[in-house]
């Protein structure tokens, strides 16, 4: 049975036909909606949606190519550029026209429980853990990478079929009202908020704003539906109150999950709650046993007993670029380099020191933690005095750091008397590149992390090429504080990177 019908479709998206699908049969079946030529669109509903970089009516020819029976522009084209037999439905706005395909058929779900995870870190890795979880003992759909936004959210929702036990979205934002609008559209039965922390200050601008923001996925979740909330970030506490049903995962005395042990026997990692159940977990760091609390609160939810949850657990991977762990030529090489915040950058950093204590020398390459806005300095600047006491208890051989906000963080190195260990860049350009590349050595452990915006990743691609055939993920002149790159490092940011 197809999962959508044109008699259903039409309606819903109040378009006004250029083209007319032949044969027309209001019963016409899609088997799903995409916006992606480069996917298979066989009987598929294709929106062209105008972004940043490029603009699907460009596109219609290769969708139709693809396989996709209905097309929906906002603006008039060319019929004779369209295949015969192919429709097309010209709407107001494809974006909004997305949203309302996928508000209708979230409320068709009748018994999908749609589980939606936000916060300023850890949102992907939780999601990924939990899928890991619940994957092996329901029929289930999980947002692809990092799809957060206007576009991701809505079409993972629409890629849930009603047989499904649960949908699992992610939620970001950058902007005040994001995840409120994108929380009305998922209405979550289990809203899962993580670690709150500095992230987006730039659009956000305090704290409390970032607070405040997460925590409005709250006020969409249905009735009888389920908070797991951070009991680490008590300003969180406030916008529980008309919430029933609350699970406090975390570190704080009067968490319903705490923390309370962790770590690694015979080569595996675990962690402990409450003093009492011990889960094995495939991926290392404080951070993720927290992460993990959450997903056995959900588990437990979704009726999974403690050895299920232990052995979803126990076989998790990591996303890429996201502490991804990976030998290359002799080298011990930590990407984590998807994005990074105050809190991120704080957590890799603690956990590629208890997992490096044997490495001969210890490297982090660090980039800018971008989107910070006013507070860029200040929080740059404190990455320095952590990176210091880093290096009391754990030394580290060489600090890497690019970026013109990272110039703050490389000031107080310098004044620590840090120079010889020092290496400043402007940016992440060719040249830098290979610099870095020249200072690592087989034997080294290396951390990449930094904000999307600074493509840390392009150091592990040279990493390869110097190395090429020797790698193994295993999943998981001038002044030193003088630019050595002249080009200039700019913020790329996407919600769905959020």
């Amino acid at each position: 049975m197809s999962r959508f019908r044109l008699d259903q479709i039409v309606p819903t998206l109040a378009g006004t036909w250029l083209q007319r699908p032949e044969p027309f049969d209001p019963e016409m079946g899609f088997e799903g909606v995409g916006i992606d030529t480069r996917e298979n669109l066989k009987d598929f509903l294709f929106l062209a949606i105008r972004g940043e970089r490029t603009d699907g009516h460009a596109y219609l020819a290769e969708a139709a190519r693809a396989g996709a029976t209905l097309l929906v522009v906002e603006r008039e084209v060319d019929p004779g550029e369209i295949p015969p037999g192919v429709g097309v439905l010209k709407v107001d706005r494809t974006r909004a026209a997305l949203v309302r395909l996928a508000r209708a058929h979230r409320r068709s779900l009748t018994t999908t429980k749609v589980i939606a995870v936000t916060g300023s870190a850890g949102k992907t890795t939780t999601k990924r853990l939990i899928q890991s979880v619940l994957a092996p003992h329901f029929a289930g759909t999980c947002a692809p990478r990092s799809f957060n936004n206007d576009i991701g959210v809505p079409l993972t929702l629409l890629a849930a079929s009603p047989r499904d036990r649960y949908v699992l979205v992610e939620i970001g934002t950058n902007a005040p009202g994001e995840i409120g609008r994108l929380a009305q559209l998922a209405e979550p039965d289990i809203a899962v908020i993580t670690m709150i922390g500095h992230s987006h200050l730039e659009g956000l601008g305090s704290i409390e704003a970032v607070i405040r923001e997460k925590a409005a996925i709250l006020n969409h979740l249905r009735e009888e539906g389920w908070a797991i909330i951070n009991a680490d970030c008590p300003a969180l506490r406030d916008y529980l109150k008309p919430v029933e049903n609350t699970i406090l995962f975390g570190e704080a005395d009067d968490g319903d999950l705490r923390l309370t042990d962790r770590g690694e026997a015979d080569g595996a990692w675990w962690f402990r709650i409450n003093d009492r159940t011990r889960f094995r977990l495939a991926l290392p760091g404080r951070h993720n046993a927290l992460n993990a609390l959450a997903v056995v609160a959900v588990a437990r939810r979704m009726g999974l007993n403690e050895g299920q949850i232990d052995e979803g657990l126990g076989s998790a991977t990591a996303e890429k670029m996201r502490f991804a762990r990976e030998r290359v030529g002799g080298i011990d090489l930590f990407n984590d380099a998807y994005n990074a915040n105050p809190e991120s950058m704080a957590s890799a950093l603690e956990t590629f020191a208890e997992l490096t204590t044997d490495a001969p020398r210890r490297i982090v390459v660090l980039g800018d933690m971008l989107e910070l806005g006013d507070h860029a300095r200040v929080l740059h600047e404190e990455l320095g005095e952590k990176l210091m006491n880093l290096h009391r208890s754990a030394p580290i051989d060489r600090f890497v750091l690019i970026g013109p906000a990272m110039h703050a963080a490389a000031d107080v190195l310098a004044q620590y008397g840090m120079i010889d260990r020092l290496d400043y860049f402007g940016a992440c350009g060719e040249s830098t590149r290979e610099r870095v590349a020249a200072l690592i050595e087989p034997g080294d452990a290396v951390l990449l992390k930094g904000s999307r915006g600074m493509a840390l990743e392009r150091i592990a691609d040279r990493l390869v090429s110097k190395n090429a055939g020797d790698r193994e993920v295993t999943l998981s002149g001038s002044s030193p504080l003088a630019p050595a790159d002249g080009s200039t490092s700019q913020s790329s940011h996407s919600p769905r990177e959020s």
